[in-house]
């Protein structure tokens, strides 16, 4: 009897534990690693081990990286704040990976406490919006207006308000006993307190009312007199009261259309707004638009003495016109590839309001004058500045691609010469043996022997090349010494004592002279060349022949002759 019992016991207690396994295996989670981006394209998500991506990071060079814990204990996935510098946007909880792609800035708080992320009010002409500095001036941007930022405002209602108060309408009250107006603000005419040009009445504000409208019976009426007000580009009409009105349309007088002095019309609905000249010098609309040349000013038109006067710049110095804010590049002489004449330099000029205005680069061309067109909805815009020249390293590059990285420098790569990095010819004593091209030896010690710049392949150069005071001990003459060239020449001597050149004879022909000099100019202000002034010195080139100088005369009569031919044309 006792035997059964036990038996029972046991077998149950079995019966207990697979009971307890089922249940275990069951509760097991689905979900058991962290996918740093799944096959699907997600980024870090909970998931099997089969849903994970495991190619190559085209940015760490690495396997996509997968956890056995949850996404949120992961280092890789680990929840922060994701801040965009260029657009102002913090996100809240974002992985540390998924901000890194958008090429985000993440900081290690999910919630965005931080300096970057403050909120405050943006206002936006008669809109508002509670945002960060940053997006504020974005948007400001976006909308060509300035940036106007409430930092004090911290919450999103007060910021609504403060939109609601920038209404723009008719301000009515009494005053000396008559119904007048002013055109103002919500925020202006309810927190006037009276004091309204001398009101004796509670203000009343309509919004987007004019104060000319004729159901607000006020002594407040149309004229054909314009204004222009500060901070607008336009011409508006102006009330007997001399508030301003809707812009200015010859065909909108209030004899012609009198609802056009009952409420505010907008820009884009008022005459001219398509015009792609901003309605410059029209004498019937006063559309005006900055970005397109034009703003209120002195002129006559057909009402008023207000019209779109033009900012553009017409003939300028280098005969060509163009739009009001844009800018370009004069030179004093032929620019790049090293034709820079002594003594030039770089100028920036802005059409600034129909004036051209000149701005000069640094001297001896440490700065160079850039340009360039953006295209924008109003057409090509020319834009140019003064920026670092930087040529110093340009010599040392050997290959082309580096020498035209312009990245990093102003180059440009001419072939027939390289430069041999400024190596030093070797001490030997068999020097006296040039001579004699017979003997292998001496051939060897004719190519040790040159060095500088050499014959063949390419060279990188300035392509603005600097200029030097060549007239004082400076940076001169160790700058031009760059340019310079020492060659051994294989002769043969017969039995009467006579040579005959027969290896590396270029360099005793005129046009070896020539081409040298190209490079020297190309250096900065070194070699023949031609000055500002149209005066030409070959003072800078000096052909030796074994130590002892060789006449100039006619060896650079190319270069020279170039240079009356364009002085006689001037």
């Amino acid at each position: 009897m006792n035997n059964k019992k036990i038996t029972f016991i046991v077998f149950s207690l079995v019966i207990i534990t697979l009971i307890a396994n089922i249940v275990f295996a069951q509760d097991w989670p689905a979900f058991n690693v962290c996918c740093e981006k799944t096959k699907g394209g997600a980024w870090c998500q909970n998931s099997i081990e089969d849903n994970c991506d495991t190619t190559i990071d085209p940015i760490t060079k690495s396997k996509y990286r997968l956890t056995f814990t949850s996404c949120e204990a992961s280092s890789f996935c680990k929840m922060g704040c994701c801040v965009d510098s260029e657009e102002g946007l913090c996100m809240e909880n974002s992985p540390q990976k998924v901000c890194q792609i958008s090429t985000g800035t993440w900081l290690d708080d999910p919630q965005c406490n931080v300096p970057q992320c403050s909120l405050g009010c943006c206002i936006l002409g008669d809109q508002a919006s509670f945002v960060t500095l940053t997006r504020c001036k974005r948007l400001s941007g976006l909308y060509g207006l300035v940036t106007n930022f409430k930092k004090e405002v911290n919450n999103e209602p007060e910021c609504i308000a403060m939109a609601y108060y920038q209404d723009k309408g008719a301000c009515v009250f009494e005053s000396d006993g008559q119904k007048t107006c002013k055109f103002s603000t919500r925020q202006e005419c309810l927190n006037s307190n009276k004091k309204l040009d001398n009101s004796t009445s509670e203000p009343e504000f309509f919004n987007g009312y004019l104060c000319s409208a004729d159901e607000l019976a006020t002594n407040c009426g149309p004229t054909t007199d314009t204004i222009c007000i500060p901070g607008k580009d336009e011409v508006y009409f102006k009330d007997s009261c001399g508030n301003p009105a809707n812009i200015y349309d010859s065909s909108k007088i209030y004899s012609l259309d009198p609802s056009y002095w009952k409420k505010i019309v907008p820009k884009s609905e008022t005459c001219g707004y398509s015009s792609k000249k901003g309605n410059i010098n029209s004498k019937s609309c006063g559309n005006c638009n900055y970005l397109e040349g034009s703003i209120c000013g002195k002129g006559k038109a057909n009402n008023g003495d207000n019209i779109c006067k033009d900012l553009n710049c017409y003939k300028t110095q280098n005969g060509n016109n163009y739009k009001n804010g844009e800018s370009w590049c004069v030179y004093q002489s032929e620019t790049g590839d090293g034709k820079d004449s002594v003594g030039s330099r770089h100028f920036r000029h802005v059409c600034i309001q129909g004036e051209e205005t000149i701005e000069p680069c640094a001297d001896f061309r440490s700065e160079i004058c850039i340009q360039d067109k953006i295209s924008t909805s109003f057409g090509d815009f020319t834009e140019a500045a003064c920026r670092i020249n930087r040529w110093t390293d340009c010599i040392d590059q050997m290959d082309e691609e580096d020498c035209l990285n312009i990245d990093k420098r102003e180059c440009y790569w001419s072939k027939g010469f390289h430069y041999d990095g400024g190596a030093k010819k070797k001490n030997t004593d068999t020097a006296v043996a040039a001579n004699d091209t017979s003997n292998p030896e001496a051939e060897d010690e004719l190519d040790e022997g040159n060095k500088g710049i050499l014959n063949g392949g390419g060279i990188c150069l300035p392509n603005i090349p600097p200029g030097l005071k060549f007239w004082e001990s400076g940076d001169a003459k160790p700058i031009c010494s760059l340019g310079n060239s020492v060659q051994t020449i294989g002769y043969n001597t017969n039995l009467f004592g006579s040579k005959k050149c027969v290896k590396n004879c270029e360099p005793t022909t005129p046009a070896w002279a020539n081409k040298m000099n190209n490079v020297c100019t190309s250096i900065g202000d070194c070699g023949a060349k031609e000055n500002i002034a149209g005066k030409f010195t070959d003072d800078g080139v000096v052909w030796k022949n074994n130590g002892k100088r060789r006449l100039l005369d006619g060896v650079l009569s190319q270069v020279k002759e170039s240079s009356e031919s364009e002085e006689n044309e001037n």
